[in-house]
């Protein structure tokens, strides 16, 4: 059985302190840093480890590309998505096709070593957003649908679901909801006509989504992981979306509103999130554990949905050998020379 907390561990192996947490009923998830991470070989031991304790558990990473791959070492590195949206650009075919590769050896190289989920893709726009930028496909929309997708479409031939984020989108404020609170004053009308569009476009695709800690103030006064009225009315009533609703980290500045850990958590989860992350912060964690001792354990058929199909990716160093992944390699050294950004 799953729970309801993901959180994350110091170090490239499991301490006693790790064990232990790692029974409690409602520990659900663990996602891995680059403070995790030395090769492919470590971490491949490491997830072993994990699920030596809870095999169920969902294991989670941040390999989205450019400057968020927390997988480096004997990983290929990938490009930031605006490149794909630069290269669209020129050669929207190509670039379609590309995007897919992409999306496929970043999940087969995710998977291959033993982690579930890839929180990807960033579906925000390439807007003003300081924590955003070249993590987002383009500017535009239709542009970021379009390659967002065939995005997804390859991670899917790899065996990953998928997590769009940060719903209904962050690119359009300037604020880094790491370090800020902030606060996006456009009125339902103009997000539903921009950013949100991506999301109502790809709804078929998502297998996950991750709201974002923005207050849209003319929406609703409470940022939107922890408004009953994005999360309850407009996703899983309007949009009728049933996969997996992740918050973004609980211990980010602008998920402070809520109060402490334990108050973050119960507000993500009462308003309709499944799963919340606390990271970075082991007291924290601890904290958010206490208080879900009360509370029932989440949907879970919905979120078994998000373990990787490992099977698909083959034993051993068989990836490697593949023509498939030698192509994708190459081809992503190739656009981030090409473009010269963000790794």
């Amino acid at each position: 059985m799953l729970g309801a907390l993901m959180l994350d561990i110091d170090g490239t192996e499991l301490t006693q302190e790790d064990r232990a947490l790692l029974r409690e009923p409602q520990v659900g998830g663990l996602i891995l840093f680059g403070r995790n991470i030395i090769n492919p070989f470590q971490v491949k031991a490491l997830t072993d480890s994990i699920r030596a304790i809870r095999p169920e558990l969902i294991i989670a990473v941040d390999q989205e590309g450019g400057r968020v791959q927390r997988m480096r070492e004997g990983f290929t590195r990938l490009p930031p998505m605006r490149a794909l949206g630069r290269f669209y650009d020129q050669e929207p075919e190509h670039a379609l096709a590309q995007a897919r590769r992409c999306g496929w050896l970043m999940a087969s190289e995710v998977l291959q070593v033993g982690v579930d989920i890839s929180f990807a893709p960033v579906l925000d726009l390439d807007g003003i957003s300081q924590v955003i930028g070249d993590r987002g496909f383009h500017a535009e929309s239709a542009k970021v649908i379009a390659l967002a997708q065939s995005f997804m479409h390859g991670m899917k031939d790899a065996g990953m679901a998928t997590t769009g984020k940060h719903f209904p989108g962050h690119g359009s404020v300037e604020a880094d909801s790491h370090i800020a609170a902030p606060v996006d004053h456009r009125s339902l009308a103009q997000i539903r006509e921009q950013d949100m569009q991506v999301f109502l476009t790809l709804k078929p695709e998502l297998d996950a989504l991750m709201p974002a800690h923005v207050i849209y103030d003319q929406v609703d006064a409470n940022p939107a992981g922890f408004s009953p009225y994005w999360i309850q009315q407009i996703i899983r009533g309007e949009m009728g979306f049933e996969g997996v609703l992740f918050s973004d980290d609980l211990s980010m500045q602008a998920a402070c509103v809520a109060g402490d850990a334990g108050d973050r958590i119960r507000a993500a989860l009462t308003a309709g999130c499944d799963m919340g992350l606390v990271c970075n912060d082991r007291a924290g964690a601890l904290t958010a554990l206490k208080a879900l001792e009360t509370m029932p354990l989440p949907d879970q058929p919905r979120l078994n949905r998000m373990r990787g199909q490992f099977d698909r990716v083959g034993p051993g160093a068989s990836l490697q050998q593949s023509e498939a992944w030698q192509l994708a390699r190459m081809e992503s050294k190739a656009l981030i020379e090409r473009w010269g950004m963000g790794v």
